[in-house]
């Protein structure tokens, strides 16, 4: 794994060197667009307007136009904007870390110290955890400017870009503004089934079904060809098993709720047995067997990146 972007948090006159990498990464199936008639693969070109010419990505520049004048910014204009030379992460404010609202989370960078001693790191990381605070902070990275907040996890901390305040759009909803009735019987009823969904929530638990699903579909294509039996590659699906039943509120709750404590008395019956058990060599026909099975963890890479270095301009105190 290596680093995208390497800097400095700074709050005061304390300095933190630190290397920036990228904290998630891609697991869609890699697709590309073909021609249905032959498979041919779809390719897109760079054409200039004016002269029809196709051209090379190291020929294109960004530019402003106006609507009378266009005016061309190449890399070297970028480069001398004040903010693009400084690379310091410059704490705002600390503030408690649940005023943060998670729909302003953007992207996700681990932080490694970069100095020969982590102790301001290893300073920064622990306050942070006895205060319950989140670091708000502003820095320039890829031509722009960025807003984040800086938290713990686990050893590591990590930074993670916000949303500016005005690209979060309000929710106003006219169908909201309608008067609803909840009786006392369907909110209890609900409840219960969001009792019977309690648990703590464990990310590893979690696969991505459509990925798994088209995983297969590819395979059973390159196995079968084009005519795949959809029944033998994905089983029998849910509108068959559910049939299409439509059902009223309270009764969906209901059932809701009982399939969900049934699902869970049938997960919970090995471990349930005890002690009352008889012996493996004490079981007829059968009975008594246990229940195995369990959702393995899945290892996920992290994406690399060309490592950008410069070094903080500003005198700063640093561990």
């Amino acid at each position: 794994m290596r680093s995208i972007w390497k800097g400095a948090i700074t709050f005061g006159l304390v300095n933190v060197p630190v290397k920036v990498y990228s904290a998630t990464e891609d697991h869609d199936v890699p697709m590309h667009q073909v021609h249905d008639a032959d498979g041919g693969r779809i390719r897109y070109q760079r054409i200039c307007e004016i002269d029809g010419e196709v051209v090379e990505f190291s020929h294109i520049q960004k530019a402003y136009d106006d609507g009378d004048r266009t005016v061309v910014i190449t890399p070297d204009d970028l480069a001398s904007l004040p903010v693009e030379q400084n690379r310091e992460i410059d704490v705002v404010e600390f503030v408690p870390s649940d005023q943060v609202d998670p729909i302003m989370y953007e992207r996700s960078y681990y932080l490694e110290p970069d100095s020969r001693s982590p102790k301001a790191y290893v300073l920064l990381r622990e306050t942070l955890q006895q205060t319950d605070r989140t670091a708000i902070v502003k820095f320039a990275i890829r031509q722009k400017m960025r807003l984040a907040a800086l938290r713990v996890k686990g050893d590591v901390l990590v930074l993670q870009t916000l949303l500016w305040g005005d690209e979060v759009r309000e929710a106003n909803f006219k169908s909201l503004n309608e008067k609803v009735d909840i009786s006392e019987k369907e909110l209890k009823m609900s409840s219960s089934l969001v009792k019977s969904f309690e648990s703590d929530f464990t990310p590893e638990n979690f696969t991505d079904e459509y990925q798994e699903q088209l995983r297969k579909l590819i395979d059973a294509k390159l196995e079968q060809g084009e005519a795949i039996d959809k029944e033998k590659t994905f089983g029998e699906t849910a509108d068959e098993a559910d049939g299409g039943e439509v059902l009223d509120l309270m009764e969906a709750l209901r059932r809701s709720v009982e399939r969900n404590r049934s699902s869970k008395k049938d997960d919970a019956a090995p471990a349930d047995a005890g002690d009352d058990e008889p012996p493996a060599e004490d079981k007829k026909d059968g009975k008594g067997k246990k229940k195995g099975g369990g959702k393995g963890k899945k290892a996920a890479s992290e994406g690399a990146e060309e490592p950008a270095e410069t070094a903080p301009k500003r005198k700063r105190a640093s561990a």
